[in-house]
């Protein structure tokens, strides 16, 4: 899918710095400062899109600050609308194609990490683009408190069962696995864009839970 330019996205990031952190590297090893409530955990979503996951679980547990990482500038501004709306103070997003987080982060900063939809790269060249492959577990480790946790949610399976291989192989424990999530009425899941279009053709949402061993 082609995404349209936006001429005044840059702007409007600018104007928005209530939400987005202009200069994101600078903040490694202290981003909890960015927040109201410094001694909260700090939740990590990969790959934000326009915002409805991080937005809603901002609004929904105030008592967890939440980073949304998102490359896409044409993309991000709505996700920036979204959080502005909630009117929440616990909810930054990052404007970055952050392809090393130990670049962003420091040791055992973030608490969670969600990865929501991620690309599936189905092409076996393309596994090492994977976002459950092996050398981004590593940096997921680096960045997560001992013991800290992954969430994944997707609608593609075989990106499920190669990351729950994956996961396994990495040694990290499995705490949840849900093959139709929304079958399961968890009453807390926040869905994202992606994940209400696919539910309502009928595709079940795959989600799994694992932490890494302290």
């Amino acid at each position: 899918m082609r995404l349209r330019h936006k001429p005044w996205a840059d702007d409007y990031l600018k104007e928005n710095d209530q939400v987005v952190v202009q200069e994101p590297f600078e903040w490694k090893g202290n981003w909890k400062s960015l927040f109201e409530h410094k001694d909260q955990p700090l939740h990590l979503e990969i790959g934000s899109g326009k915002g409805q996951f991080i937005a809603g679980m901002g609004k929904q547990d105030e008592e967890i600050n939440f980073v949304g990482i998102e490359r896409v500038k044409s993309v991000i501004v709505g996700a920036v609308k979204k959080v502005v709306d909630a009117q929440t103070t616990n909810t930054r997003l990052v404007n970055e194609d952050a392809e090393d987080l130990r670049e962003l982060f420091g040791p055992n900063e973030v608490d969670h990490i969600y990865l929501n939809f991620s690309d599936p790269w189905p092409k076996n060249r393309h596994e090492k683009r994977r976002l459950t492959y092996h050398t981004f577990l590593e940096q997921y480790q680096d960045v997560l408190i001992p013991g800290g946790e992954v969430t994944l949610k997707t609608d593609n399976r075989g990106l499920f069962e190669y990351s729950l291989m994956s996961f396994s192989q990495f040694g990290m424990i499995i705490e949840e696995v849900s093959v139709d999530l929304h079958a399961d009425e968890d009453p807390l899941n926040v869905p994202t864009e992606y994940e209400e279009k696919f539910s309502a053709k009928g595709q079940p949402i795959y989600r799994c839970r694992v932490r890494f061993k302290t």
